[in-house]
């Protein structure tokens, strides 16, 4: 989303962090949550489709204009984090949106706060991300030898990106080691299966047939576990569906919208 007329920037107090957010127009709400080493960026051609709703983004702690304490993190403080945006805005029954990490926050998020969650988009996300070995290995690669050392591996797991090669490159490389290393560790330690299956609102949930880092079938378990719940595949996409597939992203949600009558 390009700076506007139309678009404010927010710093917000968050426990032990300034969170930069940013907010355009008005009407229903929409919170977007961006995934791990990237920013609120990724999702701009997808934000462009909703010129009637609230649409608001922000920075992850550790990642893009947002502070990067020391970590490690806890899923609870990036659950916060975005019950705190919610705060600032004064959002009530928003659809919260949220991209691989960023979805595992919005569950979070919903368990935590039902209140302020009217319903789910959760993309190529899930409620564990598989073990927390590996997790916590990348969290020591990123400390001891900086991001420059996982840039390749994340980006062949995201795969295909076409065009987007080199900004994402830069973005991930641009990411605070720590801020990274500290997200892992949050997500090493989470299983969100049980209080996920507990959940009871209007969900979607999307995946590329292509996501290797998270496959369509995790995914699709994920969704299924919230009763009710509608799930579609975008073909062609890999995991970075927001930025590769921005206009079906939008469309998808957008048809969701309309189902929960959240327009």
């Amino acid at each position: 989303m390009a700076p506007t007329d139309k678009t404010t920037t927010h710093k917000i107090a968050a426990k032990g962090a300034t969170l930069h957010a940013t907010s355009t127009g008005s009407g229903p709400p929409l919170l977007f949550i961006h995934a791990l080493g990237l920013d609120h960026t990724v999702w701009q051609g997808v934000i462009r489709h909703f010129p009637d709703h609230c649409v608001i983004t922000y920075d992850l702690r550790g990642h893009g204009a947002s502070d990067a304490p020391t970590g490690p993190y806890a899923m609870g403080q990036l659950v916060a984090d975005a019950e705190a945006v919610c705060v600032h805005f004064a959002l009530k029954e928003a659809c919260v949106i949220g991209h691989s990490v960023g979805g595992m926050i919005a569950q979070g998020l919903a368990v935590k706060r039902l209140d302020l969650v009217r319903a789910l988009g959760l993309v190529a996300t899930a409620a564990k991300f598989g073990q927390p070995g590996p997790w916590r290995e990348r969290a020591s690669t990123a400390r001891t030898r900086g991001m420059a050392a996982l840039a390749p591996d994340i980006l062949t797991r995201w795969t295909p990106l076409g065009p987007h090669d080199a900004p994402l490159d830069a973005q991930l490389r641009a990411t605070p080691p720590e801020g990274y290393a500290s997200t892992c560790e949050a997500i090493a330690g989470t299983d969100f299966y049980t209080p996920t299956s507990g959940l009871r609102l209007s969900t979607l949930g999307l995946c590329g047939t292509l996501d290797a880092a998270t496959p369509p079938d995790l995914v699709r378990e994920t969704t299924d576990l919230i009763p009710g719940s509608t799930f579609h595949l975008i073909r062609g996409a890999g995991h970075m569906a927001p930025l590769t597939h921005p206009d079906m992203v939008a469309d998808l949600i957008a048809v969701f919208l309309k189902g929960v009558g959240h327009v």
